[in-house]
């Protein structure tokens, strides 16, 4: 009798019985035959080549392609019995220790040397040897006692290349394939949801031979064709979304905002002390235009921390406000919020202060609300904003709030995207009549991949030159652990630099007892560490030690809003000479006189995340210096991380790195809905040509059919692999 044909929908306890299925699902969240058969390979194995055994990190679960080279029983020391070590080799010169306690004779005849197989389990070290103790293994081969039921699994072995699955310690690589070939030998492939044409000019494999080759290629060349089609899939899907949002986007309505001769941006122009670098005026001319027109700008504009993105923001307010419309920023923390309400007054003069003697002619009002105004002055600023009389009105998420109700909202400015969800900003969006025009910013410099695939509906622009007058900044790798003497120098160095009449920045991960939306998440080797050192319990060690006598600030999101905003404006006066903070100083801190930043446990933050730290120091005429304190040795990955970070300022190529170092699925959205990525095989770095190629593909096919309703089959393909939560972190970026 012949087995049911099975779908992508078909349970997998029809496939493969209760108990494996049950195993799948609770350790790999595998439900259905479409999930299995879209669980891919993490890498292929040939046997006689090797996997490199010298390149396994302790505590690491793997599966690694090994000989037995030989095996040796000896007496257990502390108990009964005997212990079988078996050698085994990968032909590169690593060798691995499997370790079996107990007397399993038959087990040291299977084990025999010259056999191949498959060992399973999590990397130990003993007396300086790597080892897997009691290890799950499939042997490869013909013969020997205990072996059919092993080559009955492995049969898909047979070929050169043998798949290596993402496994866990209950469901080992050889039960996946097992399962894969059961579900493989009934199923019956989706339609193609790829146009027959677009597979034809992109000369690409049908989707039935691509889900079987990649589970059982019969060639490296079917291999290498299997994967890009699927790769093919994954991008396509993306831009699709992508394209269709900025197709849905350009049709709605907006009220342009041109320019105006004459008003409070020729004013404000008139009055910068300082000339914009050629990139600020080729951005402010495309942002001006997108102004002018009736749909809404979507555009982010990126830029090195320092290069001027808050001046081409404020000249894009400006505009709208001569066009009689209103703008509102959005920043991340309340810190931010204020820092840029100063920076603005500051900048504008009397152009912001409409009604008040002295004030130019063509002058606005600008308002600060957060969640920490006083009831009195809440009220105040609010009345303003309603009325029309605040041109420009900054906040925190506090201007979501009902309550906060606009005249005329013409501009959002959206400062350090990646920190808002899609709902609050839509939230804002909504208090306008007509969408209104959208400016995001990021100081976060972004690959051109992955601009291309998590941007890709926004227009971008790129200020690339710093202004003039803005320092270098030395970075230095201090290795505590290694030499001591090192840390006791930076110390030194902070104060030479405080004595020279400049201030400093002491950076630590951690607040203090309990957690924080501030801290970084604790990494999957940290489980041996110690705890990452903290603000509160550094600050008062600092005064006590090294840095005694100076004056210290200490800055952190837990403090109440108005005890930051004291401390911040003590430091920005020159009242505080060392401020030991959180990773709340990354973003938009601007504190001219700071020249020196020493971040502690640098390992424990990202290379894009040091990169924003360390552009808080050399914003004036004195050059900057960053000193990475660290315990992590020479040589390890975390180390090699920063040394990247200390060799260049260039936050593209770190960009790029910080990129390599991260699951890219994260990148996408698969750590956002706390769900597995359905990205699997697409890398935003090497697979630069086939995304652009489904970026063109994309915008042609959505020309012809925007909603794509004369493709079904692809709409729910699409569907599926990016769902709506995943769509809408790809709009947030």
């Amino acid at each position: 009798m012949m087995p049911e044909p099975s779908t992508v929908d078909t349970p997998l306890k029809k496939l493969v019985g209760e108990k494996t299925a049950k195993a799948l699902a609770s350790h790999l969240d595998l439900h259905t035959a479409g999930d299995l058969i879209y669980h891919f390979p993490r890498r292929y194995d040939e046997r006689g080549e090797h996997t490199d055994i010298r390149s396994l990190d302790v505590g690491e679960q793997v599966t690694v392609l090994a000989q037995v080279q030989r095996t040796a029983v000896r007496p257990m020391r502390q108990r009964r019995g005997n212990l079988l070590e078996v050698t085994v080799g990968d032909g590169s010169g690593g060798v691995l220790t499997l370790t079996f306690f107990g007397n399993q004779a038959w087990r040291e005849r299977e084990l025999r040397p010259g056999r191949w197989g498959l060992f399973a389990g999590k990397v130990t070290e003993f007396r300086g040897k790597r080892q897997l103790n009691g290890p799950e293994y499939v042997l490869l081969g013909e013969g020997g006692e205990g072996e059919a039921a092993a080559n009955e699994e492995v049969e898909e072995f047979a070929g050169a290349l043998i798949p290596v699955y993402p496994a866990a310690a209950a469901v080992p690589t050889w039960v996946i394939a097992r399962c894969v070939r059961v579900v493989l030998d009934t199923f019956t492939p989706p339609e193609d949801p790829l146009p027959a044409t677009v597979r034809a000019s992109r000369n690409l494999v049908g989707i039935d031979t691509a889900l079987r080759e990649i589970h059982r290629p019969s060639s490296k060349e079917e291999l290498y064709r299997a994967r890009r089609r699927l790769k093919w899939d994954e991008a396509f899907a993306v831009q699709l979304t992508l394209v269709q949002r900025k197709h849905r986007a350009a049709a709605w309505p907006a009220k342009p905002r041109p320019p105006r001769a004459g008003g409070l941006l020729d004013g404000f122009d008139a009055r910068l002390p300082y000339e914009l670098t050629p990139g600020q005026r080729t951005v402010g001319r495309e942002v001006a235009a997108d102004l002018a027109t009736a749909h809404p700008m979507h555009r982010l504009l990126q830029g090195e921390v320092g290069s001027g993105k808050t001046v081409v923001a404020l000249r894009a307010m400006l505009q709208v406000v001569d066009a009689g419309g209103q703008a509102a920023l959005l920043a991340p923390t309340e810190v931010l919020a204020a820092q840029h309400y100063r920076g603005i007054l500051d900048l504008l003069g009397p152009l912001a202060q409409a009604g008040e003697l002295g004030a130019s002619d063509d002058a606005t009002r600008v308002e600060l609300i957060t969640g920490s105004l006083g009831a009195a002055a809440r009220r105040r600023a609010l009345a303003e904003v309603a009325e029309g009389r605040a041109g420009i009105v900054l906040g925190t998420h506090a201007l979501l709030y009902e309550g906060v109700d606009f005249h005329d909202l013409g501009l959002v400015v959206v400062d350090e995207q990646h920190r808002f969800g899609v709902e609050q900003r839509d939230a804002l969006r909504a208090k306008a009549d007509q969408p209104p025009h959208v400016l995001v910013m990021t100081a976060t410099p972004i690959p051109r991949t992955v601009a291309m695939t998590v941007y890709g509906d926004l227009e971008i622009s790129t200020l690339s030159q710093l202004p003039q007058g803005r320092s270098p900044i030395a970075s230095h790798v201090v290795p505590a652990a290694e030499k001591p003497a090192f840390l006791d120098r930076a110390w030194r160095r902070l104060r030479e630099e405080v004595a020279a009449g400049h201030q400093a920045y002491v950076v630590c991960p951690r607040i203090g007892e309990g957690p924080s939306s501030e801290e970084e998440a604790p990494r999957e080797d940290d489980s041996d560490r110690r705890p990452p050192l903290a603000v509160t319990e550094v600050a008062p060690l600092l005064a006590e030690g090294p840095l005694h006598g100076l004056r210290i600030g200490v800055l952190h999101g837990r403090l109440p809003a108005d005890e930051k905003d004291a401390v911040m404006r003590s430091f920005a006066a020159g009242d505080l000479d060392v401020l030991v903070a959180t990773t709340v100083v990354e973003v938009g801190v601007n504190v001219p006189n700071a020249t020196v930043m020493i971040v502690l446990d640098a390992d424990r933050f990202g290379v894009s995340q040091l990169h924003q730290l360390r552009g808080r120091v050399g914003r004036g005429s004195a050059a900057g210096l960053c000193l990475l304190v660290t315990e992590a040795m020479e040589g390890s990955p975390a180390r090699e991380r920063l040394d990247a970070v200390a060799s260049t300022t260039d936050g593209f190529k770190l960009a790029e790195l910080d990129l390599e170092q991260r699951r890219e699925g994260d990148v996408l959205g698969a750590t956002q809905s706390g769900r597995r990525s359905h990205l699997r095989l697409l890398s935003l770095l090497r697979d630069t040509d086939l995304i652009r190629d489904a970026r063109a593909e994309a915008i042609t096919l959505v020309e012809e059919d925007p909603e794509l309703s004369r493709h079904p089959a692809l709409a729910a393909s699409v569907a599926a692999l990016v769902d709506e939560e995943r769509a809408e972190y790809l709009e947030k970026g």
